[in-house]
């Protein structure tokens, strides 16, 4: 028996294989019972694509299922911190009530 992965909750995809026809790909779930470890098969996933049951292991294991850096393109980005950094100057100095003409 070959098993692919586990994750923290003790859901694994196994392959068990078979002497004449294609291998079992199982979906099972480790548990403990009076002490003793057991499992349950959830799925039967033989009738899936590798490529799907790739993308079921990858969830398995917490793993993003697309690279997220190459998804997005930033195209620009104007700056901003400069006038922040004024802007807050001239709040905590009362520049607003400095220069109007009318109480703020």
């Amino acid at each position: 028996m070959d098993w692919i992965n586990c994750n923290h909750n003790g859901i694994c995809i196994h392959i068990i294989p078979n002497r004449d026809s294609l291998p079992a790909v199982l979906q099972r779930e480790s548990y403990r019972e009076n002490g003793k470890t057991r499992n349950r098969t959830l799925a039967n996933l033989r009738g899936l694509s590798e490529l799907q049951i790739d993308r079921i292991r990858r969830v398995l294991r917490d793993e993003p299922l697309v690279p997220i850096e190459p998804s997005f393109q930033i195209l620009h980005a104007r700056h901003h911190g400069h006038v922040q950094a004024v802007m807050t100057a001239m709040q905590r100095l009362g520049m607003a009530e400095l220069i109007a003409s009318r109480p703020c």
